[in-house]
C-alpha cells in the first residue's frame, strides 16, 4: 500500500530525540521546548511563539485570548477542517462560513465584507491545501473594520506569500505539527503573535491558568495544552531543513501536475495560479464531469493498493454542526462540489518518483474505466 502520507525520518532526527531522552528531558519543562519556539518565531517573523499540544488546541487558545463571548460572530471558510467551527462553538460564538473559490479552494475574498456585521469579532483566514489565500487583502479588511485576524497557516509552514512567510500576517497565527504537515512532531501546534498581552494570555490558557499567588487557586478556566520536550527535540531537527522540505513538496507536486495536466475532466492545481505559487501541501485532483465521486475514486485506487483522502466536507453540510447556530449564506455551490468530487493523492515527503508514476498510471486507468 502506498500511504497518502509517507513520513521521512532522518538519522539526525533520531539522534536528537535520543539525546533528549539521555538527559531525562521528556516533559514540557525541558530546554528544547524554548529553543524550538525561538527557532519557530524567527522563521515566521513574530515576536512571541508558544507551543501547544495540537493545531486544534492552538485554535482554542487563539479564540479564547481575544475574548470570544456568546453571540460573537467569527468568519471562517466553509471548505476547511471542522476544527475552527468547533472551537468557536465551544466558546459560545457563531461560525459564519464563506464559500470557496473553485480553482484555488480558498475562501472567496469578495464574499467576506458582505458577511461582516456589528457582531463580527474576527476572521479566521485559512490557507487551504497549497495556494496561500490573499492574506494581505484580508488584513486590509480587518484593519478597515477593526476586527481581529487569526491566520490559520497549519498547512503552510515555510511557504511565502508575496515574499513574507505565511503566518506572519495575523494578529494571532496558528500552526499544526500533525503527522502530515511540512514538519511533524506526531502532534503539536504553535500560536504566534506580536501582542504582549496576547502572549501572556496564551501561556496561561495553555497551562491551566494557575494562580499568581496561590498556584492551585486558578484564576480562569484554561487547559493542559502543554507541549513536550521530546516532541520539541524532533521539531528542532526538522525546522533546520524547512527550505529543503518546501522544495521537495513543490517537486512532488510538479511531477504529479506534469503527469496529469492533460487528463480531460480531471483538474489538478498548477504550480502557479494568478502569480501565487503552490506549495502542494497535498496534491489534490478534482473530477469535473460528475462521472465518479471522490469516494468511489478512492475505493478504485484502493484496489491498486493506493491510499487517498477525500477533500474536507463543507461546514454547511456537517452532521455534527446541524444542531448549532451557524450563520449560513444561501449558496455554497463551490465547496459542496469540491467536497464531493475532490480527493488528494499520496504526496508525503517519502513519496518516490516510482510511487508518483504508479499513482498517475492508476488514475488514468480508472479514468478510462469510467469513460470520462
Amino acid at each position: 500500500m502506498i500511504p497518502v502520507n509517507k513520513f521521512k525520518l532522518l538519522t539526525s532526527d533520531r539522534k536528537i530525540i535520543l539525546n533528549a531522552l539521555k538527559r531525562n528531558w521528556i516533559s514540557s519543562a525541558g530546554p528544547e521546548v524554548k529553543k524550538f519556539e525561538n527557532n519557530f518565531k524567527k522563521l515566521i517573523g513574530k515576536k512571541y511563539c508558544s507551543s501547544v499540544s495540537s493545531g486544534s488546541a492552538a485554535l482554542d487558545i487563539a479564540l479564547k485570548v481575544i475574548g470570544i463571548k456568546k453571540g460573537d460572530e467569527i468568519i471562517i471558510p466553509n471548505f476547511t477542517i471542522i476544527s475552527p467551527a468547533i472551537s468557536i462553538i465551544k466558546l459560545g460564538g457563531i461560525p459564519v462560513p464563506i464559500d470557496c473559490d473553485f480553482y484555488n479552494w480558498n475562501m472567496k475574498i469578495n464574499e467576506i465584507e458582505k458577511n461582516i456585521s456589528k457582531k463580527t469579532k474576527a476572521i479566521i483566514a485559512t490557507h487551504i491545501y497549497g495556494y496561500p489565500i490573499q492574506i494581505d487583502k484580508i488584513r486590509q479588511i480587518c484593519n478597515k473594520h477593526k476586527i481581529i485576524l487569526i491566520e490559520d497557516a497549519a498547512e503552510m509552514l515555510g511557504h511565502k506569500y508575496k515574499g513574507k512567510q505565511c503566518g506572519s500576517f495575523g494578529d494571532l497565527s496558528i500552526f499544526s505539527l500533525y503527522s502530515n504537515k511540512h514538519i511533524t512532531t506526531g502532534e503539536g501546534g504553535m500560536v504566534l503573535t506580536n501582542n504582549r498581552n496576547f502572549k501572556d494570555k496564551i501561556f496561561d490558557y495553555k497551562n491551566l491558568c494557575f494562580g499568581k499567588k496561590n498556584r492551585f487557586n486558578h484564576y480562569d478556566i484554561g487547559w493542559n495544552y502543554r507541549y513536550t520536550n521530546l516532541q520539541a527535540s524532533l521539531g528542532i531537527s526538522q525546522i533546520s531543513r524547512i527550505n529543503k522540505i518546501i522544495l521537495k513538496k513543490k517537486e512532488i507536486g510538479k511531477k504529479y501536475y506534469n503527469n496529469l495536466k492533460d487528463c480531460k475532466n480531471i483538474y489538478i492545481q498548477k504550480p502557479k495560479l494568478n502569480n501565487i505559487e503552490n506549495v502542494y501541501w497535498v496534491v489534490g485532483i478534482l473530477i469535473l464531469n460528475k462521472k465518479i465521486t471522490a469516494t468511489k475514486f478512492r475505493d478504485e485506487l484502493k484496489k491498486y493498493k493506493i491510499e487517498t483522502r477525500e477533500f474536507f466536507w463543507p461546514m454547511n453540510k456537517q452532521d455534527a454542526l446541524k444542531k448549532y447556530n451557524l450563520k449560513l449564506n444561501k449558496s455554497y455551490k463551490n465547496s459542496e462540489y469540491i467536497s464531493k468530487y475532490g480527493l488528494y493523492l499520496p504526496s508525503g515527503l517519502g513519496t518516490s518518483d516510482k510511487d508518483i508514476n504508479y499513482v498517475c498510471k492508476c488514475v488514468k486507468k480508472i479514468k478510462k474505466k469510467f469513460n470520462f
